[in-house]
């Protein structure tokens, strides 16, 4: 699974430990495609399951389409009447206390929400989305892309913030996309809900003394790709020039999309993450866009593993450099970063301690999920 399947996973499993019964009704898409009858035996949080299959791959005939049209690209590819029926006949028969959104692609079904119930609205935020194709526009080098990435921006932006005032709650994943929201007016009732894991799941090791670095991250998503491929282009050389025998370890959808380069293994899209992740020692994030939480750090914090992050690859999480994780945003920074970690192994064995009691403090989900329904209480009794 990847961030946003994690958190919804781990959100509604939380929930329905608190008594809340919960239909899903969710897009079935060719990257996250799935058969209801294969699903395995811990997922069993819901009262019901309902999926439509819907293709939303960027086509070079929609993008065309697009440009004519002053819909948002990335909202328009989402839009189904097969599931927007779907929608209204569940409506139709069923009576629920909230009706909540993951993501901001399915506020495109608002109206019909609106048009059928009075049940309070809920937007999951897993992230800003405008932020992250702006910061990624910055990077892109050919003028051409960076003006059509900032024209999809421009409209994306329109659509995120005219659907401001149709929520009854907002929920962020932290407190910066919080921020940022208010200061675009949003003024109705919020709660910053960070993205939690069952920690006993996540097996501490105490940090071993591998020296060996990995990223794992779906070559789909377009900061993953450009911050790997800077990663290898600028850094790779310079920490094999001086460490010939450490070794780089990637995994994700579509990793298979890299160039093969001496020193790097290529894993593939791996049957078990979490397994990935204990395999291997340093755990380097090199994104320069982006928003929200990163689901893999809060993971890899909680498994004890020393993280070298961006600032904003670790951005909405309260780290403190030097004590929780190590912060790289150069070339320098990260040669730098690497080479503390293989010299310094206790440092960095009290780093993976540190780490490891700030998720236990903060990331826990069942006490999360506690939170979220004490504010679903208030909302409805306000409504």
């Amino acid at each position: 699974m990847d961030g946003e399947s994690i958190a919804i996973h781990n959100l509604t499993k939380a929930l329905a430990q608190h008594s809340c019964q919960i239909t899903l009704l969710c897009l079935n898409t060719s990257k996250h495609k799935f058969e209801l009858e294969s699903l395995p035996d811990h997922v069993d949080q819901y009262k019901k399951i309902y999926s439509i299959d819907v293709k939303t791959e960027v086509t070079a005939k929609g993008a065309l389409k697009n440009l004519l049209s002053k819909e948002s690209y990335h909202i328009s590819r989402f839009f189904s009447s097969e599931f927007n029926s779907k929608l209204e006949e569940i409506l139709s028969k069923e009576s629920f206390d909230i009706i909540q959104l993951e993501t901001l692609t399915m506020a495109v079904y608002l109206p019909q929400i609106k048009r059928q119930t009075n049940a309070p609205v809920v937007m999951r935020a897993h992230n800003v989305e405008h932020q992250i194709w702006s910061r990624l526009s910055e990077n892109i080098g050919s003028p051409i892309r960076k003006l059509y990435i900032k024209y999809l921006t421009k409209k994306l932006k329109r659509f995120e913030l005219a659907q401001l005032g149709k929520y009854d709650l907002l929920l962020t994943v932290s407190k910066n996309d919080l921020d940022l929201y208010k200061e675009f007016g949003y003024t109705a009732a919020s709660q910053i809900v960070p993205i939690g894991i069952d920690i006993s799941s996540y097996p501490f090791s105490g940090q071993g003394l591998r020296s060996d670095l990995f990223f794992i991250g779906s070559m789909d998503w377009m900061p993953n790709a450009y911050g790997l491929s800077w990663f290898i282009k600028n850094v790779w050389p310079e920490i094999q020039s001086t460490s010939a025998d450490i070794e780089l370890h990637v995994a994700g959808r579509n990793s298979q999309k890299l160039e093969s380069i001496p020193g790097m293994t290529n894993h593939g899209e791996v049957e078990s993450a979490l397994s990935f992740m204990q395999d291997h020692g340093i755990m380097i994030v090199p994104l320069f866009s982006g928003s929200g939480t990163r689901v893999k750090i809060i993971e890899g914090l909680a498994l004890g593993k020393v993280i070298i992050s961006t600032n904003i690859g670790a951005e909405g999480i309260d780290l403190i450099e030097g004590e929780h994780i190590l912060f790289a945003n150069t070339k320098e920074e990260f040669v730098e970063a690497i080479k503390t970690c293989i010299d310094a192994p206790e440092k960095m064995k009290r780093i993976a301690k540190n780490a490891r009691k700030f998720i236990e403090e903060n990331y826990d989900a069942k006490r999360i999920a506690k939170t979220v329904v004490t504010q679903y209480q208030k909302i409805i009794k306000r409504q």
